[in-house]
């Protein structure tokens, strides 16, 4: 604080001086304040704590966990965070649809294999995201050969994506269903967010279009 104080040539005050507030009970406080205990105590601990508050207030225990368990697909150190048992916990707590239950087996063989050949492979080697990774997979081909990981990290990598997905959806469900159109069936409903959602999609659509589609849409029925 004190370099950037310099820095932008700002006053630093006395940290080991009383700090005396200047509204309410200023100048009859009794306790004895300092600058430094006003400043990193009241402002900065106060400001963390806040801060802290707010992100465990947006991620609850399930997403910690799958950020925590997902870190360990990050290869940076030379695969330091590599953990093939948080992986095969990964799998089957958060993503146990999208692999079978003979994949699961087969992805634990996988990893172990995996761990041995990627430190020592020139193009796998000296990587720092998931990201990097993913691309190193495909272009050496090795997506083929560890096929599991592969699908594992384009899940993960996908993910905030899904979720801002997701925020849109109940975001544009607020807007679309208001009091007047609380009796809206679920059908009508998805259409109508669907149309919202994918604004930049419906513009491509004119009304003559959409009505030659049900036109000829009626016309194949008739034939049928």
């Amino acid at each position: 604080m004190v370099f950037f104080c310099e820095q932008h040539d700002i006053d630093i005050p006395d940290f080991n001086s009383t700090y005396v507030a200047r509204h309410g009970r200023s100048r009859h406080q009794k306790d004895h304040v300092t600058m430094e205990h006003h400043f990193r105590v009241n402002i900065f601990l106060v400001t963390a704590d806040k801060q802290l508050q707010e992100l465990n207030d947006r991620f609850n225990e399930q997403a910690m966990e799958l950020l925590t368990l997902s870190n360990a697909l990050v290869p940076k150190d030379a695969y330091k965070a590599f953990n093939i048992e948080d992986m095969c916990t990964l799998v089957n707590k958060c993503y146990p649809l999208d692999f079978s239950e003979q994949e699961k087996i087969s992805f634990k063989f996988q990893l172990q294999h995996f761990i041995i050949d990627a430190p020592n492979h020139p193009d796998l080697k000296n990587l720092s995201t998931m990201l990097e990774l993913c691309q190193s997979l495909a272009r050496t081909g090795k997506s083929r050969t560890f096929y599991l990981i592969d699908r594992l990290i384009r899940l993960i990598l996908t993910l905030p994506v899904s979720t801002v997905t997701t925020e849109r959806s109940f975001s544009a469900m607020k807007i679309i269903k208001t009091r007047l159109r609380n009796k809206m069936e679920d059908e009508f409903l998805a259409d109508n967010m669907i149309i919202y959602i994918e604004k930049e999609i419906v513009e491509n659509f004119s009304s003559d279009s959409i009505i030659d589609e049900f036109r000829d849409l009626k016309e194949r029925r008739a034939i049928f």
